[in-house]
């Protein structure tokens, strides 16, 4: 091509990549030096692709224009890539990294041993890749398989990008959909948001748009409908009523009533949505995995409280004094009530606010039930819950995830009814975090023999999950429960849960500014720019010079959103840049991974074992095959680069991302641009997460409207109905 002056008219461009200058994940846009056949020096050329490699061969349709800062620019309209045909360009392209098992290294004896052969030798012959030296079956297979994977990924990018949505989910796409990802989508694009996590409905919408899909289209109206259902239960409700899904579903879709309405019927009629009363509730829709869940954990729940307790009669006047003698301490009269009724009633609630002795309590039971030869079972919903436990009662206590199973072969539990848990009694701690399924598929594993122990704190945030399951369990009053208030004298001298108990009742807590033996701080500031500095000043210096914690390790902290200056997002680029500055990284989903960096997962995955919520430090990175080990305690779990969107950093998460756990030191910012989310029971479950230290930052008048606002958001559940109906009230 020879060289031009801009003339903004439609002109072809052909050549080799010779640097990827910039390339966004979820736009495509990209900025690419070319080397072009009659020009001097590489040209640069912008546009929109899927990721891109040195090497490549890109045909590009578009226009020359002269950019004030960057000069001469070929834009592109339109810009494909081809693999490499000269063998320069093939071992640039292999060596990138984009083929895993492949590195500069092996890329030169690949194309030294196969030549221009190697792409139809990867895909057809690839057992001939074993003749190469280092190269053995698990590495071939590694190399086939991924090869397989950069076409369909590539694919499923380029028509993403195509039809106007982002491009960074492609590889999520793939693992779903596999081979069949482009034809499915095209057949219904809404399949993307009911299926693929961080793809919404709106990006799902502009492709259903682009082809040919009608606004007002019933596969629209329908998967609207779904979607709006999806949206309410994510916020926690168990079901809607009709009309504020409808109303939603219309105004998100900018059509009128009689579609929708439309749409809810045939969702109905089509079994996707049900459609219920439950006696003392309102109308309403649920989805049909969360009815059944309600059903069925209440129907279970009944049939464990009938029958014996496994656990032989006991003297409770001998009992008591000696298991006070076992564990060292003296039992409170709510407590001792408390250890009489769990050895009678199959099904028992245990809560209370901090300090008040409920990890006591579950050791003097465990004691007991113990001596007398039953099988205790201890499980939590969280890793950092379940170490907690172990460490308080002796007794190894598991996740509920990794005490029910996880099957590969079925996608589900291993243990139900039909194969149910070994154990005589289940205790249960952090009852308030669990959610209706995962409170389902636990009873539902117990078997009817057993006895359930369910211990939390009801005033901490309701689970993330739809449902309130403790809380309904303990307003059924169906189900016998102690509640315990006795704040011990140890404890008492603890400002952070002095403090607790005033904001679970509604007072501002006191500042106590004279006790310099104090474990709670409030720092008044009032900009959210200064809040964040120091906030990072605090976590990087002068938390770990005063009290010799671990910056990362033992420092949390614990923000109200995810979004905005003082939100987790932010907070973590402005702490990973003072923590952990610029090293060697891996970008991808809009965060760069680095060796030491503190990351949680965000959703649960069997296969790995590792659960939403769970907190690792980076052990190691590998730039050149895109992978990323992660040390959860004493595992180690490993991650390719395409499945980074599990891991977000964690130097600061959200308060509900902490449910469940503890830190030596909580540090919480807080402000009125949070108003959203200020609420009691969000500000009283960030503070009693603190075991030694707890400081918010910021005006108190944000502390004083979260003190204040109790309940705003009450949940839709009917599960508390479901369980009294045929049950008798407690006194």
């Amino acid at each position: 091509m020879q060289k031009r002056e801009p003339t903004g008219q439609d002109e072809r461009l052909e050549g080799s990549i010779e640097r990827v200058t910039f390339h966004s994940e979820e736009s495509g846009f990209t900025v690419l030096k070319v080397t072009v056949k009659g020009e001097k020096f590489p040209v640069s050329v912008i546009g929109n692709a899927p990721h891109l490699v040195a090497g490549e061969w890109i045909e590009a349709r578009g226009r020359w224009t002269m950019n004030r800062e960057h000069g001469r620019q070929f834009q592109a309209d339109d810009l494909r890539a081809h693999p490499p045909d000269s063998l320069d360009g093939i071992e640039k392209f292999l060596g990138s990294g984009l083929v895993k098992g492949i590195g500069p290294v092996y890329a030169a004896k690949l194309v030294k041993a196969f030549g221009a052969d190697i792409f139809d030798i990867i895909d057809r012959e690839s057992a001939r890749l074993e003749e190469v030296e280092g190269i053995g079956k698990v590495r071939r297979l590694r190399i086939k398989d991924s090869w397989k994977e950069v076409k369909e990924i590539r694919a499923i990018m380029t028509f993403l990008l195509a039809h106007g949505a982002g491009a960074s989910r492609a590889y999520r796409i793939y693992k779903i959909y596999g081979d069949q990802a482009i034809a499915k989508v095209s057949a219904d694009p809404y399949c993307l948001a009911r299926d693929i996590r961080g793809i919404g409905f709106k990006s799902a919408d502009v492709i259903a748009e682009k082809l040919g899909i009608a606004k007002d289209s019933p596969l629209r109206a329908k998967a609207g409908v779904e979607y709006m259902l999806r949206e309410l239960t994510g916020q926690g409700h168990c079901g809607v009523p009709r009309e504020e899904l409808a109303a939603g579903t219309s105004e998100l879709l900018g059509i009128g009533r009689p579609l929708v309405d439309d749409a809810v019927e045939a969702g109905l009629k089509e079994k996707l949505l049900v459609e219920e009363q439950v006696p003392g509730a309102e109308v309403l829709i649920y989805p049909p995995a969360l009815r059944d869940a309600e059903v069925h954990l209440a129907s279970l729940l009944k049939r464990l409280m009938q029958g014996a307790h496994p656990c032989p009669a006991i003297d409770m006047a001998k009992a008591i004094p000696w298991v006070e003698q076992q564990i060292k301490l003296t039992l409170a009269d709510t407590q001792k009530q408390a250890l009489e009724q769990c050895t009678r009633d199959k099904v028992f609630a245990i809560t209370g606010g901090p300090g008040v002795g409920k990890t006591t309590l579950v050791h003097a039971i465990i004691k007991i039930l113990v001596a007398k030869k039953l099988k205790v079972v201890l499980c939590a919903p969280t890793g950092r819950a379940a170490k907690r436990m172990t460490e308080a009662t002796g007794l190894d206590a598991k996740t509920i995830h990794r005490l029910l199973a996880y099957d590969p072969g079925s996608g589900g539990f291993k243990h139900t009814d039909k194969r149910p848990l070994e154990g005589d009694v289940f205790i249960v701690d952090e009852s308030s975090m669990i959610d209706l399924l995962l409170a389902y598929h636990l009873v539902r594993a117990i078997p009817p023999s057993a006895s359930l122990i369910l211990v939390g704190d009801v005033d901490q945030l309701p689970s993330v999950g739809p449902g309130t399951v403790f809380k309904d369990l303990l307003e059924s009053r169906c189900i016998p429960t102690v509640v315990l208030t006795t704040i011990f004298r140890q404890a008492e001298q603890s400002a952070i849960i002095r403090a607790a108990h005033e904001i679970r009742h509604g007072n501002l807590p006191v500042q106590e500014k004279d006790n310099p033996h104090t474990d709670l701080f409030m720092i008044h500031m009032e900009e959210p720019e200064d809040i964040v500095k120091r906030v990072v000043q605090m976590v990087k210096r002068s938390v770990p010079e005063k009290t010799g914690l671990n910056a990362v390790e033992d420092i949390q902290v614990l923000t109200p959103m995810q979004r905005g200056l003082l939100g987790a997002r932010n907070l973590n680029v402005e702490l990973q840049k003072a923590m952990n500055p610029r090293s060697e990284s891996i970008d991808r989903f809009g965060y760069s991974y680095r060796v030491f960096d503190k990351v949680m997962q965000i959703e649960n995955n069997y296969d790995k074992e590792v659960f939403n919520g769970d907190i690792g430090i980076i052990a190691r990175l590998d730039v050149i095959n895109g992978e990323v080990q992660v040390r959860y305690g004493d595992r180690t779990v490993l991650y390719d680069e395409n499945e980074l969107d599990e891991l977000v950093p964690a130097y600061a998460i959200t308060i509900h991302k902490s449910q469940g756990s503890e830190y030596p030191c909580v540090i919480i910012p807080l402000h009125t641009q949070h108003y959203v989310m200020l609420q009691r029971d969000l500000i009283y479950t960030a503070l009693t997460r603190g075991k030694q230290l707890v400081i918010l930052v910021g005006p108190v008048k944000a502390l004083a409207m979260a003190v204040k606002t109790h309940h705003a958001h009450a949940r839709r559940t009917t599960l508390c109905e479901r369980i009294r109906q045929g049950l008798p009230a407690l006194a």
